[in-house]
């Protein structure tokens, strides 16, 4: 690694302990911060683990708006050019979510055909794939994000190569599900076999007959347990806190709630995010519904639309500081609100509110089902805003994933 690079990535480190540090050092609480900060400065989400379908209709999101999101895996800002937006402000304090957002826009930008780009992101791994990355996209990548790619993972091998194995099995996510599956062989039962479902019904046999005891098992009840098990979701110590508060007082019982949704309550023929969950890839085109950047009918219109996005290392509040007053119509927060302190929220809606133009509108998920804003972001910036109370209900009953508590849209209020 360079000086510069090495510069870079402690920068990136000291933006997620100041988003993730709330206590000491040297207490239980401030060393499970400072494990989790350090596990998440390496990459986390190889896909999103929100819908962006839900996204883009919560969003009203049309040509001409201007947009800010957070990056994690990059599959929800190239939906979102689908609708041909003006501008893609991409934030991420994470530089490996950086270096992929980044990774996806070039392919997009280079790869010959949708077809190249498909084995690339979309198949199980491809020996191709080294070649299409030193061929079309390394020539036209920025510095920062070819050196990471091509930098070594903890097993010595080069990063740009996961995509020739299967892609989706990296990243903590990769191994918070391998690990899930591994437990449920443990016990007998391969959570590959629910894609033998035929439908929703059969789905629901296999979830409450092989499934759901898992929960139950003393192992897994222990495991949950603890915050740590649940790192590899991205879930710090703060974001477990309120997670716990959706279910009874045990974590095994939320997750089974969560798992529930996901397995029972969409057609795995309309939902890929069961295909990572259960057989850990995506479906191959014709077996079920694809990410919307991954279908062929959109490859054009995102590759026409991708030179309007920008991907910074930064966090939101940076970002928004620079940008000039109403300028900005769409804000998309995913889970993040989750992670901070009241400090940080009032500050983070100070400068949404500043750059907000008439009718903008803010989407977040939440771990617990209610809104976290009442209480805690000053009334007097809350007043400015209108809170969708029913469709944020409807949009989170729709949302895929299926693992968050709650979908919030706010809409900013005429003055």
């Amino acid at each position: 690694m360079t000086d510069l690079s090495a510069d870079i990535a402690l920068t990136g480190r000291r933006r997620i302990s100041n988003a993730v540090y709330q206590n000491r050092a040297l207490s239980m609480a401030g060393l499970s911060e400072r494990l989790f900060a350090l596990l998440f400065s390496g990459l986390v989400y190889p896909q999103i683990w929100e819908d962006p379908d839900v996204d883009m209709e919560a969003m009203a999101l049309a040509p001409g708006h201007r947009v800010v999101t957070i990056a994690s895996g990059g599959c929800n800002m190239l939906a979102y050019l689908t609708r041909s937006p003006a501008s893609i402000n991409v934030v991420d304090l994470n530089r490996a979510h950086v270096a992929l957002n980044r990774l996806k826009l070039t392919a997009f930008q280079r790869l010959p055909s949708h077809r190249d780009l498909f084995r690339f992101f979309g198949s199980a791994g491809n020996t191709q794939n080294d070649q299409a990355y030193a061929l079309f996209i390394a020539p036209h990548l920025d510095a920062e994000s070819r050196r990471y790619w091509e930098g070594r993972d903890w097993r010595g091998r080069r990063r740009i190569s996961a995509f020739s194995r299967n892609f989706y099995h990296t990243g903590l996510l990769g191994f918070f599900i391998a690990a899930g599956h591994r437990v449920a062989k443990l016990y007998g039962i391969d959570p590959q076999d629910m894609l033998k479902a035929r439908n929703p019904r059969e789905q629901r046999v296999f979830f409450q007959d092989q499934l759901a005891p898992l929960f139950d098992r003393p192992l897994v009840r222990r495991a949950t347990s603890r915050k740590a098990s649940l790192f590899g979701l991205g879930i710090p110590p703060a974001q477990y806190d309120c997670l716990i508060t959706a279910g009874n007082g045990t974590m095994a019982d939320v997750l089974r709630s969560r798992l529930e949704r996901l397995a029972c309550h969409f057609s795995l023929k309309d939902n890929y995010f069961a295909w990572q969950a259960f057989a850990r890839r995506y479906p191959e085109p014709g077996e079920a519904t694809l990410p919307a950047y991954l279908e062929e009918e959109h490859f054009a219109a995102i590759r026409d639309n991708s030179k309007r996005v920008r991907v910074h290392h930064a966090n939101f509040v940076e970002l928004l500081q620079k940008k000039p007053a109403g300028s900005l119509d769409r804000y998309v927060l995913l889970d993040a609100q989750d992670w901070m302190s009241d400090d940080q929220l009032n500050a983070l809606w100070a400068q949404i509110t500043r750059t907000a133009a008439p009718g903008a509108r803010v989407i977040f998920r939440t771990a617990a089902q209610p809104s976290l804003l009442p209480g805690r972001v000053s009334p007097a910036i809350l007043e400015r805003w209108a809170y969708e109370e029913d469709a944020s209900r409807e949009f989170g009953a729709r949302d895929r994933s299926a693992i968050y508590g709650g979908f919030h849209l706010y809409v900013k209020a005429a003055q």
